[in-house]
């Protein structure tokens, strides 16, 4: 097989010997000065790096560069997002699963687990549960199990998440984490307006992702890779894509999720709309011990830094799995958006999960509440943003990335960001944090670049005070 990043052969897109000509490649030259230089040169002017060039830059072993490229990342991240944080928050519809994934919970042969699936009924106590929290943003997530969890339970519960306007919260936008399905499933997707189709490739490597998946629909690894492929050909305009760190070894995986987002601008003219970073977390009976190719905090901070620099026009998430300190330093080199008031069981969010019903998928490091979340990023000088404005507005796929690329969005998201924060102050926040926000939102409007726009988000503002909701630009 030939590297052909227009190919929509997996094997081909995520050719295993450039890989590793690649990180030979960075392995002689971690020290070339010159080359470094260089390449930092190419990502100061926003263009972003080939896989080949970044990693270089996170082999590279000199300090005074290693420093340079931190805060390197750190400026992408405030040119191209400021200093908006996006929130969500995951939603686990049911952990039935015919898949024997060696790192998961809920793998086909864990007899002892609980299996759930949530009726529409729970769910729409769970989604009324989150929105008097204050989220305007999930990600569901549901098991791979075609009689249990088939596409029509998946498109009734979005239609049923929709559906529910619970004093003044609404569920504005809802994101899509289920397992790689068929071209006409994603259609259905498409058509149930679903926002970004997310799917992790957990390892690039075909022999490891081999391995891990013995069993199941999943050990496909030609299907599962091509799967943000067929969605896009399908329709569905944001794909997000993700590794789990520690199963393989993270050279290899950092250069795979790379060589993957350069096949999705090759072929679709588009990257894909957020990469996601977690880490192997102790559940269930998992020990991440098991795995091998774990990755210290210091490591797991450069590999954002540098997924910022070769792609800076791609959201980057972080959930609760880190803890709260891991997750400070990762906001300052390149992550967008986080969750906030996480329950990784099915159920959790209306009423507590009794001990020997638990369904996690994984530990959560982060356990602060939704406000508690918030008035930290306040207090570091972050907006939290509950907006979903883009996607309703069909600012999505390539209309997205053409605006970031002109530097156009912040025109958009600044303004947006505060009016829904306004929202979640009038509406959810604890005294203490409503104080807070309300003094960052007056000294933010002044830093709105259109003194027309900001005008009209300082009315709005007003306006939210008043009772009225759901302004946007």
């Amino acid at each position: 097989m030939k590297y052909d990043p227009k190919s929509s052969n997996a094997e081909e897109f995520i050719n295993d010997e450039e890989i590793r000509e690649s990180l030979e490649y960075a392995a002689k030259n971690k020290n070339n000065i010159d080359l470094i230089d260089s390449i930092l040169e190419k990502a100061r002017i926003g263009k972003g790096l080939t896989h080949r060039e970044a990693i270089v830059l996170l082999d590279c072993e000199i300090e005074e560069k290693n420093q340079e490229i931190y805060r390197l990342a750190n400026k992408i991240k405030q040119d191209y997002y400021g200093n908006r944080i996006v929130m969500f928050a995951p939603l686990y519809l049911s952990n039935y699963c015919v898949n024997g994934c060696l790192y998961c919970p809920y793998h086909l042969k864990n007899k002892h687990i609980p299996r759930i699936k949530l009726t529409q009924e729970q769910i729409r106590n769970e989604v009324i549960a989150l929105q008097d929290m204050g989220h305007k943003r999930l990600a569901i997530e549901a098991g791979e199990d075609p009689v249990n969890n088939p596409i029509d339970y998946i498109i009734e519960s979005i239609k049923t998440i929709y559906s529910i306007k619970h004093k003044n919260g609404a569920i504005r936008r809802v994101n899509v984490n289920i397992a790689a399905t068929t071209h006409e499933n994603y259609k259905k997707l498409k058509d149930a307006e679903i926002g970004t189709y997310i799917l992790f490739q957990e390892t690039y490597n075909k022999e490891s992702y081999e391995r891990l998946h013995p069993t199941g629909p999943k050990h496909n690894y030609s299907y599962h890779t091509e799967a943000m492929d067929r969605a896009m050909e399908a329709g569905i305009d944001d794909v997000g894509c993700g590794v789990l760190f520690g199963l393989e070894l993270y050279r290899y995986e950092f250069v795979g999720i790379l060589m993957h987002a350069e096949h999705l601008e090759a072929k679709f003219g588009v990257g894909p709309h957020t990469i996601s970073v977690p880490r192997v977390r102790r559940a269930d009976d998992i020990d991440p011990d098991e795995f091998d190719n774990g990755i210290d905090d210091e490591t797991f901070a450069k590999i954002v830094a540098c997924i910022r620099i070769a792609v800076p026009y791609t959201g980057m998430i972080v959930s609760t799995r880190e803890s709260q300190k891991c997750r400070e330093r990762l906001l300052h080199l390149g992550v967008s958006q986080i969750s906030g008031g996480s329950k990784t069981s099915v159920g959790g969010y209306a009423e507590p999960v009794p001990e020997d019903e638990d369904s996690a998928q994984f530990d959560v490091s982060d356990r602060r509440t939704l406000d508690e979340v918030v008035k930290w990023l306040m207090e570091l000088g972050y907006i939290p943003s509950f907006c979903t404005a883009c996607y309703r507005e069909g600012r999505t796929g390539d209309r997205f990335m053409a605006l970031c690329k002109a530097g156009q969005i912040q025109n958009c998201c600044h303004p947006n960001a505060l009016m829904t924060l306004k929202e979640y102050l009038e509406d959810y926040a604890s005294p203490e944090t409503r104080a807070i926000g309300e003094k960052l939102i007056i000294d933010e409007l002044e830093n709105i670049p259109k003194e027309k726009v900001r005008e009209i988000a300082r009315q709005h503002i007003m306006d939210i005070h008043g009772g009225k909701r759901d302004f946007r630009f």
